[in-house]
């Protein structure tokens, strides 16, 4: 039987399978935009494993997380800015 965890995504609570990247449990809320690049065009995931750091988001008040790189935690504060 799985464990799960409660996170916050944008300021909502999820409840998530233990041992799942951030990059999935945003994917799973139907979260697309993770942020906005430096002209402004809205940015998300790429290539799933950390080269391209196109999945950045804010984790537990940290900018410029890689959540594909990043697996949830019970209480993670994650924030997009898309």
């Amino acid at each position: 039987m799985s464990e799960y965890v409660t996170i916050s995504i944008n300021g909502r609570q999820v409840r998530v399978t233990e041992g799942t990247h951030v990059v999935t449990a945003l994917g799973r809320e139907g979260i697309e935009r993770f942020r906005k690049s430096v002209s402004g065009k809205p940015r998300g995931p790429l290539c799933g494993m950390g080269v391209c750091f196109e999945c950045r988001v804010t984790i537990n008040g940290q900018p410029h997380q890689r959540s594909c790189a990043t697996i949830v935690e019970e209480g993670m504060e994650v924030v997009t800015d898309g």
